[in-house]
């Protein structure tokens, strides 16, 4: 259980990990660290962003659900998190 909206009193919570893999191949007569993790640069400069904007753009589209990132202190370069959160009404 995380921090509680006001007014609620229960919560729930669940997890659910996708992971990425960065992993890149080199030629057999590569040296080591030639490119300067180029391809490193090129997920965090590029393809992370852009994942990420279809990732937020897609969940925001569910007018019942919030969606905001948490952090945990982990360096975004390894983890990011996304909390989605949906609040039920009280029924008095």
């Amino acid at each position: 259980m995380g921090a509680l909206k006001e007014g609620c009193v229960y919560q729930e919570e669940r997890s659910f990990t996708l992971r990425f893999c960065l992993e890149a191949n080199f030629p057999e007569e590569y040296e080591g660290e030639e490119d300067n993790y180029g391809w490193l640069e090129e997920w965090e400069q590029h393809l992370k962003p852009r994942l990420l904007k279809t990732i937020f753009s897609s969940l925001r589209q569910e007018s019942s659900w919030n969606v905001h990132v948490r952090n945990r202190g982990v360096s975004p370069e390894i983890e990011i998190e996304i909390a989605l959160v949906k609040n039920f009404p009280s029924r008095s």
